[in-house]
C-alpha cells in the first residue's frame, strides 16, 4: 500500500471513514492513523451526523477508549491550539466530564458557567491538586455571576420612581422630559443636537419588607446544574437585603440545609453534589418546617419536577402550604436561559393546588419576590 499524499490525507482526517475514496488506495500513516482515531472517539459522538445520514465510524470497532487515554493521544498527536480545541468540545458540546480530572486541561479551558457546572458534576472523583485548580473555576464564575446579578437583583427591591429628584446618578431611574426641559439652552439647531449639561434623574420609594422568608429548594440532580448555580448566586444576592430572612436548601433523596453558607456562594457551590435521585416531597415538608409566618413566606421549589418520592405527598404538602398562605413557586429552570425540561404531568398537578408553576431568571425572580413582599 503506498503513502497518501499529505494534502489528501489532511482531507481524509476532515471527512473520517466516509472520506477513504479521496485516498486513492493509500493508506494513512501510523501518525494520521492515530489522529483519526482519536478524532473518531469524540466526534462519532455528534447527532448531527446521523441526521446526515454520515457517521466517521461503523458500528463494530472495538474502540473503548477512556477519557484519560484520549487526553494522552491528542497531547502527543496534535499541536497545541487544536489540543485546546479538542477539550474544549469534549467538555462543552459532548458533557466528557471526565476530561475534567486532567490539571492541565482545568488551567487551559476558559472559565464559564458550562464549565462550572462540569466541574460540579465531576469534583468527587478529583484529586486535592485538581480540587484546588477547579475552585479557581468556581470563584471566578461565581464573581463574574455576581457582578452581573447582583444590580439587577437589589435594584428590584428598591422599590417604584417616584417624583421626588434623585442626587444617585442611576440609568434606571434617568428622568428624560426633566432633563430635556432644564437643558433646551443648549440645543444647537445647526447641529440639531442637545448638549446635556446637567442630568436629572428620580428617586424610588422604599419598599416595605418587613420579616419575610425566601426559601430557596434546589433540586441537585445532574440536569439541574445550571439552576443550582444560579440559585446559589441568587442566595447569596438576597442575603444581605433588609427584611427577607433567605433559606437555601438542596435536595435528591436527601435533604441538606446549605443556609449558613449562602452569604458564600463558591463555598456552597463546592459543597453541593450532584446526581442521585429525587424526592421533591421530602424537601417540601422540609421547606414546610422552616416556615414561621405562612403569609409572609415565599417558597421557590427549583425543580425537573420528576418525582422519585411520593406524588401524592407532595401535592398534599404543597396544597396545604397554598391554603395557609404561604406563596409557592414551581420553577422548572433558573437561570439566564430560563429553558424548562420538566415533568409536566406533576407541574399540572402542582398548578392546580395553587403552585405558580413556570421558569424564571434570577432577575425575574428577584421582580417576583419583590412585588410580592412589597
Amino acid at each position: 500500500m503506498t503513502d497518501i499524499d499529505p494534502a489528501l490525507e489532511r482531507w481524509r482526517l476532515i471527512l473520517g471513514a466516509p472520506g477513504n475514496g479521496v485516498c486513492g488506495g493509500s493508506g494513512l500513516g501510523a501518525e494520521a492513523a492515530g489522529q483519526d482515531a482519536a478524532l473518531d472517539w469524540l466526534y462519532e459522538r455528534d447527532d448531527d451526523l446521523d441526521q446526515r445520514g454520515i457517521r466517521r465510524t461503523g458500528g463494530d470497532s472495538p474502540s473503548i477508549v477512556h477519557a484519560v487515554d484520549w487526553l494522552d493521544d491528542i497531547h502527543r498527536l496534535f499541536p497545541k491550539a487544536t489540543i485546546e480545541r479538542l477539550e474544549r468540545d469534549a467538555v462543552q458540546r459532548y458533557g466528557l466530564h471526565d476530561v475534567l480530572t486532567d490539571p492541565g486541561v482545568l488551567e487551559r479551558l476558559e472559565p464559564n458557567a458550562e464549565l462550572l457546572g462540569a466541574v460540579l458534576r465531576t469534583k468527587h472523583l478529583m484529586n486535592p491538586e485538581v480540587l484546588r485548580m477547579a475552585r479557581r473555576i468556581v470563584e471566578q464564575v461565581v464573581r463574574d455571576l455576581m457582578e452581573r446579578m447582583a444590580a439587577e437583583i437589589r435594584v428590584c427591591f428598591t422599590g417604584t420612581r417616584s417624583r421626588r429628584p434623585s442626587r444617585i446618578p442611576r440609568a434606571a431611574d434617568f428622568d428624560f422630559p426633566k432633563t430635556v426641559r432644564a437643558n433646551l439652552a443648549h440645543y444647537r439647531p445647526e447641529e440639531q443636537r442637545l448638549y446635556v449639561e446637567t442630568a436629572h434623574f428620580r428617586a424610588r420609594t422604599r419598599k416595605h419588607m418587613d420579616n419575610w422568608q425566601v426559601i430557596l429548594l434546589v433540586d441537585q440532580s445532574g440536569s439541574m446544574a445550571s439552576s443550582v448555580i444560579h440559585s446559589a448566586v441568587t442566595a447569596a444576592c438576597l442575603w444581605n437585603l433588609p427584611g427577607i430572612k433567605t433559606h437555601l436548601v438542596a435536595f435528591d433523596t436527601d435533604v441538606v440545609d446549605l443556609t449558613r453558607d449562602a452569604d458564600d456562594p463558591v463555598e456552597l457551590l463546592m459543597k453541593v453534589q450532584l446526581g442521585g435521585g429525587t424526592d421533591i416531597a421530602r424537601a417540601v415538608s422540609y421547606a414546610a418546617q422552616l416556615v414561621e409566618q405562612p403569609r409572609r413566606t415565599i417558597i421557590a421549589l427549583i425543580s425537573d419536577f420528576y418525582e422519585g418520592g411520593d406524588p401524592g405527598a407532595l401535592i398534599r404538602t404543597s396544597a396545604a402550604l397554598v391554603a395557609e398562605g404561604v406563596i409557592m413557586l414551581g420553577l422548572a429552570a433558573l437561570d439566564e436561559q430560563s429553558d424548562p425540561a420538566y415533568d409536566r404531568e406533576t407541574g399540572q398537578r402542582l398548578a392546580d393546588v395553587g403552585v405558580h408553576m413556570g421558569a424564571m431568571t434570577p432577575g425575574e425572580l428577584a421582580g417576583f419576590i419583590a412585588e410580592a413582599i412589597g
